[in-house]
């Protein structure tokens, strides 16, 4: 029998994204993490669950909007939620089912390459999320590749698209050096290990780290404080 959930623990999302920014193989880890898929697929290999179309697979490119279930239970709340996940097509030739997409979704998260940082399509769906409202969560991908650097992405997400975003995380290391990630609302390190990364350590910062954590985790603080009159005073 098919598992049912209320409304609110359904969620429609889309990952929107420039092309080659790797946002179907980011679809691809959730679906593996998740427990959806037992195999990551690969672009390049033809073998990925969302790029299902010949032409897809033979050019490596998303053409039409895909979708898929996936079911999560936060460690925090333990309660499965359910998510629609709709992967977009990147390439400008096939804006018009972007936009259908986005007229459906709760929420979207915006891939990002970590070392081209905004690139003219990214701006293209960006806008057309704000025109529906659509949430958005920003994703930077790729930190670990030559010439990746996740302050100038940021930077050109505050100076393309838009002044309010914050960071929630911060990288620990870059290029091949890079290890983790810093969670900055619980000002914890979190590292990946296992085969394909699908076990999640949590440990402290490291002391080198330490004080570019707290002055993120202050720019972060004050952002929020600056929408509620009384976080502010």
């Amino acid at each position: 029998m098919p598992r049912k959930y209320p409304i609110e623990r359904v969620r429609d999302i889309g990952i929107i994204a420039h092309i080659d920014a790797g946002k179907t193989t980011v679809t691809e880890r959730v679906l593996f993490y998740t427990g959806i898929s037992h195999k990551i697929g690969d672009i390049d290999e033809g073998t990925t669950i969302m790029d299902w179309m010949e032409q897809e697979r033979e050019r490596g490119i998303t053409i039409t909007a895909a979708a898929t279930t996936c079911f999560w239970k936060p460690a925090d709340s333990g309660i499965e939620h359910r998510f629609n996940i709709i992967d977009t097509p990147g390439h400008i030739d096939f804006t018009a089912e972007v936009q259908r997409s986005l007229r459906v979704l709760d929420g979207a998260v915006v891939v990002f390459d970590g070392v081209a940082g905004v690139e003219p399509q990214s701006e293209t769906v960006w806008h057309q999320a704000d025109k529906f409202k659509v949430p958005r969560i920003c994703f930077i991908n790729k930190l670990d590749r030559i010439g990746a650097s996740f302050e100038n992405s940021f930077k050109s997400i505050l100076e393309k698209l838009t002044p309010n975003a914050v960071a929630l995380q911060i990288p620990i290391g870059l290029e091949n050096k890079q290890e983790g990630v810093i969670d900055l609302l619980n000002m914890k390190a979190v590292k990946f290990e296992g085969d394909f990364g699908q076990i999640v350590k949590k440990e402290e910062i490291p002391e080198n780290l330490l004080e570019e954590a707290k002055k993120w985790q202050a720019k972060l603080i004050e952002k929020i404080a600056a929408e509620d009159e009384k976080l502010l005073e």
